[in-house]
């Protein structure tokens, strides 16, 4: 059984900053790619950022320079930092990872994946 608990979201004005975490845990022998989405209100889940297990980044172009992905392997964590918020980024925020269960599933790159039950960030004057 996996584990991904989001932390961090809450209300902030336009222009600031929040830091989402994410902790995954359980029965896990490695995380590949570890991933921000977030939902709006009435709209679709996208894909916020993206980053690998060696550090690669990728962001949506909607947040590109304002928001930064990293991560602790040893930890099984992820972190979301958040600057020059605007309305439009209100959302509820969700981690996703892509994960091996154990060493006979990472041989066979088999890998399943786990969400979290999201945060919300709200971002109002």
């Amino acid at each position: 059984q996996v584990q991904v608990v989001e932390s961090g979201g809450g209300l902030v004005q336009p222009g600031g900053s929040l830091r989402l975490s994410c902790a995954a845990s359980g029965t896990i022998f490695r995380i590949d790619p570890m991933r921000w989405y977030r939902q709006p209100p009435g709209k679709e889940r996208v894909l916020v950022a993206t980053i690998t297990s060696g550090g690669g980044t990728n962001y949506a172009d909607s947040v590109k320079g304002r928001f930064t992905i990293s991560r602790d392997n040893a930890k099984n964590t992820a972190v979301l930092q958040m600057n020059s918020l605007k309305p439009e980024d209100t959302a509820v925020y969700y981690c996703q990872i892509t994960y091996y269960a154990n060493s006979y599933s990472y041989i066979l790159h088999t890998t399943l994946d786990a969400w979290g039950q999201g945060t919300l960030v709200t971002v109002s004057s």
